[in-house]
């Protein structure tokens, strides 16, 4: 099968202490570039889920959003620096001392210095986290998959019948070039005899004739262009991770229209080449879109 690189997938797993969400989504990208954002208390599994991700997206530019709540009541502890406070009380003293002041010094008012009391939160089973995280980006990761894929297919298909339009202006065209030598031995026949008004010299005709042939022929153009058309329909349908083979067979298809429409000398192939070059620019515009 065939996977966009356009994708979306969103998961929540909860279980009644903790939730956590997952959203995945991407646009092309010439490689994978993953941009992962979290809570600072899960960026020591940073890794670890770049290595799951991995087993899902091969290229894309994936933007991944990850929030963690933790709903119990005992998710924070309060902790009580003594040797700041003591710190603050000696000061206090030593100032009510050198300037004369009462020392009015109460338990609530030093408990209001900063860094005296501070909240931290509760250590976690990193075990239990992780496996709480990791199920919860597979499940994402498995709907941002499908997502992908069904793009994909739609692109396939829309694809493979672009390339079945291309093998039918292929054929014309192979069609088309023997009737124009005919065509152009006609005028030259009938320019000569004109010009000369007697017998025209026969070899001298099908000497012109063999060089116009000659740089006009564009049969090995258009056996490539069949190759390259056929190799790209069978390369949809096995599928996979084909997006840069595909790229590579695009330029390819590109560099042999070039040529047919350069060798040209006929309005109707002229036509017919242009149109088969729009029609893989389209391609190589969807190849872009292809994991």
């Amino acid at each position: 099968m065939v996977k966009s690189m356009t994708g979306f997938g969103r998961f929540e797993t909860a279980d009644g202490n903790r939730k956590c969400t997952v959203e995945i989504k991407s646009v092309n990208h010439r490689y994978l570039d993953l941009n992962i954002k979290m809570p600072k208390k899960l960026n020591f599994f940073e890794a670890a889920i770049r290595n799951v991700l991995k087993e899902y997206i091969q290229r894309g530019k994936v933007d991944v959003f990850i929030t963690y709540e933790d709903l119990t009541e005992q998710n924070v502890s309060i902790k009580y620096n003594k040797e700041l406070a003591a710190e603050y009380l000696k000061y206090l003293r030593q100032m009510s001392e050198e300037f004369g002041l009462d020392d009015d010094i109460r338990v609530s008012t030093l408990s209001r210095y900063p860094e005296v009391f501070s909240m931290e939160d509760v250590d976690v089973d990193e075990e239990e986290l992780w496996n709480m995280l990791e199920k919860t980006i597979r499940k994402a990761a498995e709907g941002f998959v499908e997502s992908r894929i069904k793009e994909g297919e739609n692109l396939r298909s829309d694809m493979v019948s672009k390339l079945e339009g291309m093998l039918k202006l292929v054929d014309y065209i192979a069609e088309r070039s023997p009737a124009i030598v005919q065509e152009y031995k006609k005028r030259l026949e009938e320019k000569v005899k004109e010009l000369l008004d007697s017998n025209v010299d026969e070899n001298r005709i099908l000497t012109e004739v063999t060089i116009f042939a000659d740089k006009s022929c564009v049969d090995e153009e258009l056996v490539r262009l069949r190759s390259h058309i056929e190799t790209t329909k069978d390369t949809l349908v096995a599928g996979g991770s084909v997006g840069r083979k595909l790229d590579f067979i695009a330029q390819e298809m590109n560099r042999e229209a070039n040529t047919t429409l350069s060798k040209a000398n006929d309005l109707e192939i002229s036509n017919a080449a242009i149109e088969l070059k729009t029609e893989i620019e389209k391609i190589r515009e969807q190849i872009q879109n292809i994991e």
